[in-house]
């Protein structure tokens, strides 16, 4: 398990990498620089896809991360 486990880690945190960087969420110039939108739109479709996938992602990589504590 401890020769197969730093794979995994890898191969998570570069799916995580391309969900969050396949998340368009406000990416307008003015939010970039400080200017503030009010408005609120819920996911739908493939944003909330990618928005939870990115959660259970982040989560398994976490859990990979800490396996080896409680696996000695």
């Amino acid at each position: 398990m401890q020769t197969v486990l730093p794979y995994i880690q890898i191969i998570l945190s570069v799916l995580i990498v391309a969900l969050v960087l396949l998340q368009q969420r406000g990416s307008s110039l003015g939010g970039s620089f400080g200017g503030d939108s009010a408005t609120y739109n819920s996911r739908r479709g493939a944003e909330k896809w990618l928005f939870r996938a990115t959660i259970l992602l982040g989560v398994l990589f976490v859990a990979s991360t800490l396996a080896p504590l409680f696996l000695r």
